[in-house]
């Protein structure tokens, strides 16, 4: 061979180790995820989804091998977090923590910023939490029925708390009135511990709380448990009767929580978010710790939650035309 031929040869071969070594190093920019992962949550810090997602968070940096970041963007109901996600790029890296009030939300306008079906892709249904209908002690209130009465009584001076018009705290309120034949009048609050801060000082008459926000303070008499809002007792408020026991049958307001996308982000990065997910979710301490606070671990995938979120849409959305119920 030739001096010039052995020289293309070399040439040749470095050519082709160079773009064999840029492949690999764009492959290796590519693979998802690369960076770090921002998880908005639509409510103020110390809520349910803000306790949830910051577990989610810590464990899945050992899985997913980055950072998830929990942002708070509260407001509207969760509304305003879910329109930054719903028109952030669909990368993967710009993920929300839905609870049932997206699905109310959707329920109340016919013509939302965002659309539920139209602008998310469903990745994991995480977790379900009992919510409590709490009253303070100094109400002298001791059950359902005595609130039904008080409301029947003084129509228009019963205070509900909520999270935000939409919110699943006044969805379930508004059912319970439908149920009860009742009027109440609904105080919007930015997130949990604000409603329960006003609830502890007297300023409202009720709320119903996810039980994560009042497990404390029921256990330290500080607020009383009037029913969970459940077919059954819950093991982390033993002592509160469930709806049903309180006369009012069929009412179910569980508090879920699941992780969207912004549609069109790419079905492998929803499967990998998932699946760190699901082992986040079933890790040990992780349900140790979530129970301890009321979570029922799930971590099913996104076509699981796909059906479940549908379902969703389709109850409430029955309950928000029966109530009458517009933003």
């Amino acid at each position: 061979m030739s001096g010039v031929s052995r020289r293309k040869l070399l040439h040749a071969g470095a050519a082709v180790a160079a773009l064999s070594l840029l492949s690999r190093a764009v492959m290796a920019e590519d693979a998802y995820p690369s960076r770090p992962i921002h998880l908005i949550v639509g409510f103020t810090p110390g809520t349910a989804t803000d306790i949830l997602a910051r577990t989610l968070a810590n464990g899945a940096e050992g899985v997913l091998g980055q950072k998830m970041i929990v942002e708070n963007k509260p407001g509207a109901g969760s509304g305003l977090g879910a329109e930054y996600v719903a028109r952030a790029a669909k990368d993967g890296y710009t993920l929300f923590v839905s609870t049932l009030s997206l699905v109310t939300i959707q329920a109340m306008k016919p013509n939302p910023a965002f659309d539920l079906a139209r602008d998310f892709a469903p990745v994991s249904h995480l977790a379900s939490q009992a919510v409590v209908l709490v009253v303070n002690p100094q109400s002298g209130l001791h059950s359902v029925a005595e609130l039904i009465s008080l409301a029947k009584q003084k129509p228009g001076e019963v205070l509900c708390a909520n999270v935000g018009i939409g919110s699943l705290p006044h969805f379930a309120a508004e059912l319970f009135a439908q149920r009860a034949g009742i009027k109440l009048v609904h105080v919007p609050y930015p997130g949990s511990p604000q409603a329960v801060n006003d609830l502890l000082a007297g300023r409202v008459t009720m709320f119903f709380s996810p039980a994560s926000t009042v497990i404390g303070q029921i256990e330290a008499g500080q607020l009383r448990g009037l029913a969970t809002a459940s077919e059954r007792r819950v093991s982390v408020v033993p002592d509160v009767p469930s709806m049903a026991e309180a006369g009012l049958p069929d009412f179910d307001t569980s508090l879920w929580f699941g992780v969207l996308a912004p549609a069109g982000t790419p079905r492998e990065a929803i499967d990998r978010v998932a699946s760190a997910a699901d082992k986040v979710m079933h890790a040990p301490a992780a349900v140790e710790t979530l129970k301890k606070q009321g979570f029922d671990p799930l971590g099913t995938g996104p076509d699981a939650f796909g059906r479940y979120l549908q379902s969703e849409i389709n109850r409430w959305s029955e309950v928000a035309r029966a109530a009458g119920v517009k933003s």
